[in-house]
């Protein structure tokens, strides 16, 4: 019999244990059960794609899974519980897991089971409606944490990775007097006293701005962590920049690249109101569009504010052209139209599109 050292909590819902099993002894005895194959089971069917994520998070060097997976005990299942212990049969199933599937089936995906110890709570003499009740409080009240505050505490960590590069940027660019964004990124996800013209989040500009570094930050800044290497991507116009700790480089690209933006568009830069090119929407499409200006510029050994001035005042001219304007009437808020409004800056500033404007 396995034998666990407990906490015995209670709670009006009843007592339950909170214990820690070996993560390689919890894959064996614990279940999941989900309604498409189980009426009374209260579990979703898996994401792939989340198991696949949580597999790779395992081989990072700080990973860990504070949260305790929780697991209704089985009513036949061979267990007693002493005033010290409670013991098992690890060759037996002990229970259906209510919450935490993913983390214990990302762990058995992975090469890594053996290192982790996981937090569980036992919960005892569940009925269907119960264990339904405790899967759906906790996963109703989770509030999910704005995306600015996460990208912000990057800030507190030693090593280097994408999302702290990019944070750094956003911070610097928005103190820094004469930047375009200058007092206008909402830091934290909400805007400061005296910003009026705030009109992007901090984790709106880094999730476009990770577009030019990175397919997969996540796993980049594990290697980072691990000592490993990064890969080269030449479809990455700010990767190579970032492999080599330039990002000194990459902050005045983007200063001289929304500049350049600005002194293209003063009056839609500063009423962000009335137009969309210093709203998420704008921001998004430069971005997206960026990679075609950059091998331009490359070429022409120019990224600098004027040369970037001199390709957005093209596009307002073909903006004119075609009569359309920068404001929500004709561009929406969503992927699409952010392509749309890229597709047009880059059909701006290809020779075809040019005839007549450059």
């Amino acid at each position: 019999m396995k034998k666990i050292k407990y906490l015995k909590i209670e709670q009006p819902i009843g007592t339950f244990y909170l214990t820690s099993i070996d993560a390689s002894v919890l894959a064996k005895v614990a279940t999941v059960e989900r309604r498409h194959e189980n009426p009374d089971a209260v579990q979703r069917e898996q994401s792939t794609t989340r198991i696949k994520d949580i597999a790779k998070y395992c081989g990072d060097s700080d990973a860990t899974f504070p949260t305790p997976i929780i697991i209704a005990v089985k009513e036949d299942a061979d267990v007693r519980i002493d005033e010290d212990y409670i013991l098992f049969n690890e060759d037996e199933v002990l229970g259906e897991v209510i919450d935490g599937q993913h983390r214990l089936e990302g762990l058995k995906a992975s090469n890594y089971l053996s290192k982790f110890q996981m937090p569980v709570v036992l919960m005892f003499d569940l009925f269907p409606s119960q264990k339904a009740y405790v899967f759906s409080i906790i996963n109703s009240k989770q509030t999910r944490v704005n995306m600015s505050l996460i990208y912000d505490l990057f800030a507190l960590s030693d090593k280097r990775s994408p999302y702290k590069s990019c944070h750094e940027m956003a911070r610097a660019l928005n103190i820094e007097k004469g930047s375009p964004f200058s007092n206008r990124l909402k830091m934290l996800g909400k805007k400061e006293e005296n910003q009026d013209f705030a009109s992007l989040s901090q984790g709106t500009f880094i999730k476009y701005l990770l577009e030019l570094i990175t397919k997969n930050p996540d796993d980049d800044t594990r290697r980072i962590k691990n000592g490993e290497s990064i890969e080269p991507n030449e479809k990455l116009v700010f990767r190579q920049y970032f492999i080599d700790n330039q990002d000194a480089v990459m902050f005045k690209i983007i200063l001289n690249l929304f500049n350049g933006v600005r002194d293209a568009f003063e009056t839609e830069w500063d009423n962000p109101k009335d137009y969309i090119i210093s709203k998420p929407i704008g921001f998004g499409s430069v971005i997206k569009a960026y990679p075609t200006i950059h091998r331009i510029g490359v070429s022409q050994n120019k990224l600098t504010r004027d040369f970037f001035k001199d390709t957005f005042v093209n596009f307002k001219n073909y903006l004119e052209l075609k009569d359309i304007k920068l404001t929500s009437e004709y561009f929406g808020s969503n992927e699409q139209a952010r392509t749309k409004l890229s597709n047009l800056i880059i059909e701006s500033i290809k020779p075809a599109a040019n005839s007549g404007l450059a």
